[in-house]
């Protein structure tokens, strides 16, 4: 038989189990997975009025801060963040998981070559005039082995003891798939694909959201610096007065005193706030995939805070799950677990496989790629796991529990989901009316201040009442600058729990990244 032909057979053999195997396609063991139902309110209660629209550009809402520096920043930590990084590669990671769960449906071939030296046992081989203590007769085509008579063929009689052996074979294996375990591990594969791509977008919106946050408070800590050293400026000037009209006897000691004491106090509140400005500085180099002093020249010069609108519409609680990535990766989750179940309850059955090998083989190197030297096999093979069965249906109960955790985790997901943005929506709202609050508070402090220093200059106010006045304003002002800040924080976790800082159009962009690092390109 020609190897032509013998690969016709075997080819033939597997198309005739294919069409078997397809036909048992539809006999998949487990659960088919269906989305759980989801309850959603009809409206966010903590949002007034209550809003209809969705978010405008909700994938890149930092823009509407419409402050460049910061655009920069997030745009450079998209591409450089190391944690991202490392997102983008779990996702390659499953999809190559992915190839290897598919490559299960799949026949394997494995061609084989080899040379080796034999030698035959004397006890079991006889030669035609051999000299060994057993005797065979060629003429009958058997031979006695203590006592007992095997058939022999004249090859096998006039077979030296010593020889070669040259062997080429092809050795393919294929498992049929009759109760779908193999299927089942494809879906979970794919399932576990869509999860990572949604953990990939859950560290983008993370990303944007620390590089936003980190951002707003650097602004707002060197306000804050800013106010310390204009009003121990301003406190300074005070002291200076207070030392002139001590000369002039018109104040005590006590006087001056005070006014230096209120100098220093202001002063000291300088060093903690150039703590907080430089390592919010560190941290976002560090989240743009910096060393932590490589942004110090960029971002030392203080800056206004950016801007936030008055009112956001945030759409509807029903939007919110098809925008949240860790929904989406909770849910993905729980089809992974329900697949799996499946892939165990496979194993409780026997597995079905087909087992071939065509090649050539010879005592001549010459001779190997002669009809006469051709050598296949083909059979059915089973396996059943009968005494492990104990063991496989306790996998069984341990995906039927990892399954009950993935929805319980789904559902605490989806309730978070709700409280994130009921949570930011009442915190941005109330911060917009404590800032409002604050600024009359400090409009009505700088009148005091002038009116009590206006009388103590004509000597007709206590110059407690100015240091009081002083006091008053720049606490005042220091609120009012940590309140700015918080309002545009409070917006950076709104649009952070609305699920924004991912877009479906960079999906692509992110699988064909390529790391310059890495020694070989990431594909």
């Amino acid at each position: 038989m020609t190897i032509a032909i013998q690969k016709r057979l075997i080819l033939g053999i597997y198309s005739s189990l294919a069409a078997l195997t397809l036909g048992f396609s539809g006999c998949e063991v487990g659960l088919n997975y269906k989305t759980p139902p989801t309850t959603a309110p009809s409206s966010f209660g903590e949002s007034h009025p209550p809003a209809t629209q969705p978010t405008a550009d909700l994938p890149h809402y930092w823009k509407t801060f419409n402050d460049p520096e910061l655009t920069s920043l997030i745009e450079r930590a998209i591409k450089n963040n190391n944690t991202f990084k490392q997102a983008q590669a779990s996702v390659r990671q499953a999809r190559a998981q992915l190839g290897v769960d598919i490559g299960s449906e799949l026949p394997t071939l494995t061609a084989n070559a080899g040379i080796s030296r034999e030698q035959v046992s004397k006890n079991l081989s006889t030669a035609v005039g051999g000299n060994g203590a057993n005797s065979g007769s060629a003429a009958s085509g058997y031979t006695t082995v203590n006592g007992t008579r095997y058939p022999v063929t004249l090859a096998q009689i006039s077979t030296p003891r010593r020889t070669n052996v040259f062997t080429g074979t092809l050795d393919s294996s294929w498992e049929i798939d009759i109760f779908g375990g193999n299927r089942r591990l494809i879906e979970s594969g794919e399932y576990a694909l869509e999860a990572s791509v949604d953990a990939r977008r859950y560290a983008l919106v993370t990303l944007t959201a620390e590089v936003a946050g980190d951002y707003v408070a650097l602004r707002g800590y060197q306000l804050q610096l800013k106010l310390t050293r204009d009003n121990a400026k301003s406190e300074q000037d005070t002291l200076e007065l207070t030392k002139s009209r001590f000369n002039a006897g018109l104040v005590s000691d006590l006087d001056v005193a005070q006014a230096q004491a209120s100098v220093a106090q202001t002063v000291a509140q300088e060093p903690a706030l150039e703590i907080q400005i430089r390592q919010t500085i560190h941290a976002i180099s560090v989240l743009l995939g910096e060393e932590p002093m490589a942004l110090m020249k960029e971002l030392e010069d203080a800056k206004p805070i950016p801007p936030s609108p008055a009112e956001i519409p945030v759409g509807l609680p029903s939007e919110l799950l098809r925008n949240r990535p860790d929904v989406m990766q909770a849910e993905r989750q729980l089809a992974v677990s329900t697949a799996n179940i499946g892939v165990a309850v496979a194993n409780l059955f026997p597995k079905f496989s087909l087992t071939g090998e065509v090649g050539q083989e010879s005592g001549r190197l010459g001779l190997i790629a002669r009809g006469g030297s051709s050598i296949w096999s083909i059979g059915p093979t089973m396996s059943w796991q009968i005494l492990d069965y104990y063991q496989l249906q306790s996998q069984v109960r341990i995906t039927n529990a990892e399954q009950a955790q993935a929805l319980y985790s789904y559902r605490q997901t989806v309730l978070q989901s709700f409280a994130d943005v009921e949570n930011a929506l009442v915190a941005y709202a109330q911060d917009q009316v404590r800032t409002k609050a604050i600024d009359d508070e400090v409009t009505a402090n700088q009148r005091a201040v002038t009116l009590s220093q206006q009388l103590y200059e004509r000597g007709l106010g206590d110059f407690l009442n100015v240091l009081t006045a002083e006091r008053s304003l720049y606490s005042a002002q220091s609120d009012q600058a940590v309140s700015q800040a918080n309002v545009a924080t409070d917006l950076v976790n709104l649009y952070k729990a609305l699920g924004g800082g991912w877009d479906p159009a960079d999906e692509k962009k992110f699988d064909k990244f390529e790391d310059p690092a890495l020694s070989a390109p990431v594909r």
